[in-house]
């Protein structure tokens, strides 16, 4: 490499990370959202009423392994972390590197693993960190819209995934999500987000 081209380089760093800090988690998920829009689903995080109806739930005394698909810029990560045991393990999986080299640098906590790979792999991920099933499993993916025929692939693998009395979170802008998970969950709790950008669905799939 020759001097300029490093220098060039060394530039275009300095401004990447100038932009970056600028703008911050914002961008980050902004310039997700427009390199995967059918992946990413939403062009703003969800909101913090959102995040707590979704936990609700959730036995946190009882999870030991709590697994997130979808995780951008991290909206459910430390509410999550905050609610799981000492002993316990939130796992993120997500096909956008720029979203986990954000999450493995922002979010220091030694319960927290962030993968590169596809929801569809859940299985031979959380077995690859020596678990067995997870205990709970949330995602904000957007199944209708998903490439591949991959939202039915990610329901029958999730439904795999979660140990029996562990339930499905799912957050989404269409009731056909519902859709998805009812093939492979006898009983489906739903309810309604209003005050979220845009105003969202909620389901947990519980597997009995």
């Amino acid at each position: 490499m020759t001097s300029s081209s490093l220098t060039k380089t060394t530039m275009l760093d300095r401004i990447k990370n100038r932009t970056n800090r600028f703008f911050g988690p914002w961008g980050v998920f902004f310039k997700g959202f427009i390199k995967h829009p059918v992946m990413v689903g939403s062009i703003l995080p969800s909101s913090k009423l959102t995040v707590k109806k979704m936990l609700a739930p959730v036995d946190w005394d009882h999870t030991k392994l709590f697994v997130e698909y979808g995780p951008g810029i991290g909206t459910f990560c430390q509410p999550v972390l905050d609610r799981i045991r000492p002993d316990a393990t939130l796992l993120v999986i997500d096909l956008n590197q720029d979203f986990i080299a954000y999450l493995r640098d922002t979010i220091r906590d030694s319960r927290f693993i962030a993968v590169h790979g596809s929801a569809a792999d859940v299985n031979e991920i959380i077995q690859s960190f020596g678990f067995a099933y997870a205990d709970y499993i949330l995602s904000g993916l957007p199944f209708s819209t998903l490439p591949n025929n991959l939202g039915p692939v990610i329901a029958a693998e999730t439904a795999k995934a979660i140990r029996p009395g562990g339930a499905f979170l799912v957050y989404q802008f269409r009731a056909r999500a519902r859709d998805f998970m009812a093939p492979h969950f006898a009983k489906i709790d739903k309810g309604f987000e209003l005050w979220n950008i845009l105003p969202c669905h909620l389901f947990w799939g519980w597997k009995e």
